[in-house]
């Protein structure tokens, strides 16, 4: 479990009976940090994700994330190193220590790409979208989805290969809706940890009386899809100019020609952007159709990332 922690000295912390120097701060959100630190026992950079925790409901909910991690032992999802919850005063902080992507984030490559004028190439989009569909389906057998699929949560590793990260917006994949209270308790729950401009149409206006599944995360990939085909999401100017991205949503989204895409490409588009869930395409279905397209085995060395 990793309960046994401690400031050892000035810029180090042990966890696990193991030190970990602090390098340099890698990022923040509203109640996290992300630092880079090094093994002093094996030369290695970790990310180390330290969650601040005001209430009960925090601590669980930092548990819960790090028992997350722990359900996977796949490529393509994050997997954690260790966790330990320390306290400091009447509050407490959670730190996850997690392998460190020097590439960051499928977004980080997109941006950079873009700076250029440059795209993904088709060939390697088909291999992304096979390695986060693994990720994806792994994540569905087990009865979860992830809830806050995006660009920034997908880490790219020395090959390129895609892996989830972030599972902490996790929770059941089929949730069964009985009432306007649950409706509107699962709506608030969507606001709060479910990216708005990646966001599936069935969470912004939750029905008394339906069942929501899996298939929130197929549409964030169409999402994902739409920023390695055209550098940003499909809702991400909506969002930006301060228009509603629930009413955009609501409306078949137009995909813009482009000759660096095939009509397969588009298609698979299209089907994942369904605005009703019932007829969006499950994982294991466009994991079939993105094997089809994808290049024979000795194109495969033109689409390392």
């Amino acid at each position: 479990m990793g309960h046994a922690l401690c400031i050892c000295s000035r810029g180090t912390v042990t966890i696990d009976h193991k030190r970990y120097l602090f390098i340099h701060k890698l990022g923040e959100g509203g109640f996290s940090f992300v630092d880079l630190v090094e093994g002093l026992h094996d030369g290695q950079f970790y990310a180390l994700k330290r969650i601040l925790c005001h209430e009960q409901q925090d601590r669980e909910e930092a548990q819960r994330e790090a028992d997350m991690h722990r359900l996977f032992h796949h490529p393509n999802i994050l997997h954690l190193v260790a966790y330990c919850l320390r306290e400091r005063g009447t509050k407490h902080e959670a730190w996850l220590l997690l392998p460190f992507f020097k590439r960051g984030t499928l977004w980080n490559e997109i941006e950079k790409l873009k700076d250029k004028g440059n795209f993904l190439t088709e060939e390697q989009i088909i291999q992304l979208l096979l390695g986060i569909c693994r990720g994806l389906e792994a994540i569905h057998t087990k009865g979860y989805a992830h809830r806050d699929l995006k660009p920034t949560n997908i880490l790219l590793g020395d090959e390129g290969q895609p892996v989830l990260m972030d599972l902490g917006s996790m929770n059941q994949a089929c949730i069964r809706v009985e009432g306007s209270r649950q409706a509107l308790a699962l709506q608030d729950w969507a606001a709060q940890r479910c990216t708005i401009s990646y966001r599936a149409p069935e969470l912004f206006s939750v029905q008394s009386h339906c069942v929501i599944d899996e298939r929130t995360d197929v549409w964030s990939l169409g999402c994902v899809l739409y920023a390695m085909m055209f550098g940003e999401g499909p809702y991400d100017m909506v969002f930006q100019k301060g228009d509603s991205v629930a009413l955009a949503v609501q409306n078949q989204l137009s995909i813009p020609q482009n000759p660096r895409h095939s009509l397969a490409l588009r298609q698979l588009l299209t089907s994942m952007m369904t605005v009703d869930p019932q007829q969006r395409p499950h994982v294991p279905l466009l994991l079939s159709q993105l094997e089809v397209l994808q290049p024979s085995a000795q194109d495969e060395h033109t689409t390392h990332i």
